[in-house]
């Protein structure tokens, strides 16, 4: 664990002769003090600025991922074109950026800010790629960024996870009202139109990680084929679908809220909360097996889609039992968890069996959503 709780990366690249001899600078921070934690800069050949640019962002993520891989963070460039391409907002057009945005998409973690600062504000690295063009600097192996980016199929290295991306579906009317609803056994209901505008910004919120994404999954119910395809559709990407990641069904009590349980059937509801294997209403599924299920599903993507970047859009208790297991948590765990709609969580497996969650119920900091 870094005892670093957020860091800065100040990045830049220059070119002499654009194209020309470049090289680029990074240096990584402790954004409280300012300390320097590591730096790299390494002359790459002839390469145009942009080239330069994007090389120095990846050298500053690899040095982010050795030291402080836990740490918040923000990337600071004076490029004004790969601060945009990496937010999300300019398009990459360019065959020679598209790979290198790749790369750095997939070393950024999830929640990554990336600023555009002045020039004068940036000396630090200008300084050291300088010194690398003028050879006064020692190359640096482990910051190479000028190579094509490694294929990432099957497990690439131990330190390579495979994240899973879990969306949670908009609200429906059910979810408005605070009522159970399951998955293809129950009302199986759609969004409403604040469920699609908070899919909506969620998508167009991890939109900048869309190079990263290697594949979409969500479950069959109606309100997360709706979300699926909202978000997969501004990902530029299709989307399958996985029965694993359905709802817990409840039986007979679909439809109804808490309190309503709590009124008609309260010896029920007080055996089902003290029961992994009891299933609600007498006919829906036990959380046991609902666990059973989603592990399996969690298991196969694992294997499918080893090291790579799995977006997944799913329910409340599916999330929950991941999220659970990941922090080896029992199971029980899920009913002192909120998840609000259209949140985000992130969960990182990696081959030596251990696992990491990055994130929980993160929503778009400029929309305001409903609490429920």
């Amino acid at each position: 664990m870094s005892a670093h709780r957020s860091v800065v990366i100040e990045a830049d690249g220059g070119s002499r002769g654009n194209p020309g001899q470049a090289a680029y600078g990074a240096v990584l921070k402790d954004a409280d003090t300012g300390e320097v934690i590591a730096e790299s800069a390494e002359k790459i050949g002839v390469a145009t600025n942009n080239v330069a640019e994007y090389n120095g962002l990846i050298a500053g993520l690899r040095l982010y991922q050795e030291h402080t891989p836990d740490a918040d963070l923000e990337v600071r460039m004076d490029s004004k074109l790969v601060v945009e391409q990496m937010s999300g907002n300019w398009k990459i057009k360019h065959p020679d950026m598209k790979p290198l945005a790749t790369e750095a998409n997939r070393l950024a973690p999830f929640g990554t800010t990336f600023t555009w600062i002045p020039r004068e504000r940036n000396k630090h690295a200008d300084r050291i790629l300088n010194e690398a063009l003028d050879g006064k600097r020692p190359a640096t192996p482990k910051a190479r960024a000028g190579e094509a980016p490694a294929q990432r199929r099957g497990w690439s290295d131990p330190g390579t996870p495979t994240t899973l991306l879990l969306v949670r579906h908009g609200v429906t009317e059910h979810t408005v009202d605070k009522k159970l609803t399951g998955g293809l056994g129950g009302l199986n209901l759609g969004l409403t139109d604040e469920g699609r505008a908070q899919a909506r910004a969620t998508a167009d919120w991890l939109a900048p990680l869309a190079e990263g994404v290697d594949v979409v999954v969500s479950s069959p119910v109606r309100r997360t084929l709706e979300t699926a395809e909202i978000v997969a559709a501004r990902m530029e990407r299709a989307f399958e679908t996985d029965d694993g990641l359905a709802e817990m069904e409840f039986g007979a009590w679909e439809g109804l809220t808490f309190a309503e349980l709590r009124a008609r059937h309260p010896d029920d509801l007080d055996a089902w909360l003290g029961s992994l294997d009891r299933p609600p209403g007498g006919s829906g599924e036990s959380l046991r097996s609902v666990e059973k299920r989603v592990l399996a599903s969690r298991d196969k993507l694992l294997a499918d889609h080893a090291g790579e970047t799995v977006l997944a859009v799913t329910h409340v208790t599916p999330i929950k039992i991941l999220v659970a297991h990941t922090l080896g948590a029992p199971l029980e765990a899920v009913f002192r968890m909120e998840l609000a709609p259209a949140s985000v969580t992130v969960l990182s497996y990696y081959a030596d069996g251990n696992a990491s969650m990055r994130m929980f119920n993160a929503r778009p900091t400029d929309v305001a959503f409903t609490a429920r």
